[in-house]
């Protein structure tokens, strides 16, 4: 199918680092079809990540559909849309306001009724990325090729960065190599433990390396009891940061380390060393979520295990010595 002058709604209404995982496709459709029109509709706080690919023309907000979806999607004349992340009433919307191609995946009951282009697969099961099985959605379109990994980074199109506000500049202007921690993830994924980033702060040299912590201010709060912030190479940025701000912030930084999070899967979009902290259950292991780029880097216990997979303490990722986090870093920004 020739998508040049056709407008695609591509849907995708969860969290960052689903998003960011998501662009890539928007990347590769305007790579081959630079005469069509990409919206993304998605949730209204992920909307500064969107922005920052220049494959996507513009944001739908989720939040703006719920007094009338219908009229909403009309309005967009769009010829495609593609529920990356099914939602029902999106389906719905969708049909009613008579969008010619509505695809969705075949495992949920409802697209029986909403998409005629249902192709069939799972990702639960799959060893593919998640960021690979997105591309699973475009067979209808006739595009059955699924990128390799090491393809996805280019397709980001990360290249609408905003500029930080002079204060913020200033914070990234030292000599020191600049290094962000994320230690919280608001529950969404497995955490290494604020230990272990305490002992990794002991572990870089305060003379050759400066520290950020990011994060919420509620995570911010509880750092605050736990890590060393009297020290004079450490900076606290919790709570502090807009959406926008961080991304152009990280973008600023050389390296970042955090469990599987949407700023982890920023640094990776914007090409600094990136540093995964992850267990090895699935569905929840590197496989399925590393953080794509060209200096991305996934620490991982090298066995299978689900022995904690259904407990908030996870042991593998307890293992994971601060030491080894600290050489690496090291070795690549001496």
């Amino acid at each position: 199918m020739d998508l040049n002058e056709k407008h695609i709604i591509i849907s995708r209404t969860d969290s960052i680092g689903d998003v960011i995982l998501t662009l890539p496709m928007a990347g590769f459709l305007k790579k081959k079809f630079p005469d069509c029109k990409i919206t993304f509709l998605g949730q209204d706080y992920t909307k500064d990540v969107v922005y920052t690919s220049s494959a996507v023309d513009s944001f739908v907000s989720l939040d703006e559909m719920k007094d009338s979806p219908v009229q909403l999607l009309e309005s967009l004349y769009a010829d495609v849309i593609i529920h990356v992340f099914p939602r029902k009433e999106v389906a719905k919307a969708a049909k009613k306001a008579g969008i010619p191609v509505r695809i969705g995946t075949s495992h949920r009951s409802f697209h029986r009724l909403t998409c005629n282009k249902r192709p069939n697969f799972t990702r639960r099961r799959s060893d593919l990325h998640e960021a690979q099985l997105n591309f699973k959605l475009l067979a209808p379109l006739g595009i059955v090729d699924i990128p390799q990994l090491n393809d996805i980074p280019d397709l980001y199109f990360f290249e609408n960065i905003m500029p930080l506000p002079p204060d913020l500049a200033g914070t990234l202007a030292t000599k020191k190599k600049r290094i962000i921690l994320h230690p919280g993830s608001k529950g969404s994924a497995r955490e290494w433990g604020l230990d272990r980033f305490t002992e990794l702060i002991s572990l870089l040299p305060s003379e050759k390396y400066h520290i950020y912590l990011t994060g919420s201010e509620e995570e911010g709060q509880s750092f605050r009891e736990e890590l060393p912030l009297e020290s004079n190479n450490l900076t606290d940025l919790t709570g502090k940061l807009s959406l926008s701000h961080l991304i152009a912030f990280i973008a600023g930084s050389d390296v970042l380390v955090a469990a599987s999070t949407g700023p982890l899967h920023i640094a990776a979009a914007t090409g600094i060393h990136a540093i995964g902290i992850f267990p090895p259950i699935r569905p929840i292991h590197p496989g399925r979520w590393a953080p794509l780029g060209e200096k991305a880097k996934v620490f991982v216990a090298d066995k299978e295990c689900n022995e904690c997979s259904k407990t908030k303490e996870c042991a593998c990722m307890r293992g994971i010595e601060s030491k080894e986090v600290a050489e690496y870093i090291i070795s690549v920004n001496p």
